[in-house]
Parts: structure tokens; C-alpha cells; sequence
């Protein structure tokens, strides 16, 4: 009875294949499916937050008197003196209400004085 009660209680070790000690085609197989995932994740995820970083870094490097501009508190403003020594820009909340925000702070430039709404020249008329 002692040792069904063991049997039923304990696994028995199986043993192993040995292994051929360096790279097999089916340790390859088993990395495989991690290396696919994260390529998936590359180009669906860190890529394109990679690409929105950088175009904002550029856009808060150009920043302008007159462009609006989205603070990370959700306070929409517009620039009016920004100084290029520093990380500081003043911007109009409201009319005649100037506030002091850091350039990390601004989450989204809204609209920009450097790229004018309308870029397509009139036509000339003979």
C-alpha cells in the first residue's frame, strides 16, 4: 500500500535528450517566436512613439512668437517671447495674462506661425 501511495504522490524524473550543447534547430525554433514579437512591438509601438518624439523635440526647438501651443496641464496658450538661451517661454493665456512655462511642459504645438495655412501659390493670371 506504501508504495502505490508514493507512486501516486511522486513523478518520476524523465530523462532528457542530451542536447547537442550549442545552437540546434530547435533551440532556434524555441527563440523564434520572442525575436518575431519583438520586431512586432518595434515597428508597431517604439517606432513610431520614437518618430512622434522626435518631430516634437524639433517643433519645440522652432517654436515662434505666435504659435499656439498645448501645455501638458491642458492649458492652451499662445507664445510670445521665447529665448533661445533658455527653457523658458512666456505665453498668453488670455489677453493680457502672461505666464512663464518651461519647454518640457508643452506637450503640442497647435498650430505654427512658420508653416503658413495656405502654401500653395496663386496662380497668375495673364
Amino acid at each position: 500500500m506504501r508504495s502505490l501511495f508514493d507512486n501516486f504522490l511522486t513523478t518520476p524524473a524523465y530523462a532528457q535528450s542530451a542536447g547537442g550543447g550549442g545552437f540546434s534547430a530547435e533551440g532556434l525554433m524555441s527563440i523564434l517566436p520572442y525575436v518575431a514579437m519583438f520586431g512586432i512591438f518595434y515597428f508597431l509601438l517604439i517606432r513610431p512613439q520614437q518618430v512622434k518624439q522626435k518631430q516634437l523635440r524639433s517643433q519645440l526647438s522652432a517654436l515662434r512668437r505666435g504659435d499656439r501651443v498645448l501645455t501638458a496641464g491642458g492649458i492652451i496658450a499662445v507664445v510670445q517671447k521665447v529665448s533661445e538661451g533658455s527653457n523658458e517661454v512666456e505665453v498668453e493665456l488670455a489677453p493680457n495674462v502672461r505666464v512663464t512655462v518651461l519647454r518640457d511642459t508643452i506637450s503640442t504645438v497647435i498650430t505654427s506661425v512658420a508653416t503658413p495655412a495656405n502654401d500653395a501659390t496663386p496662380a497668375k493670371k495673364d
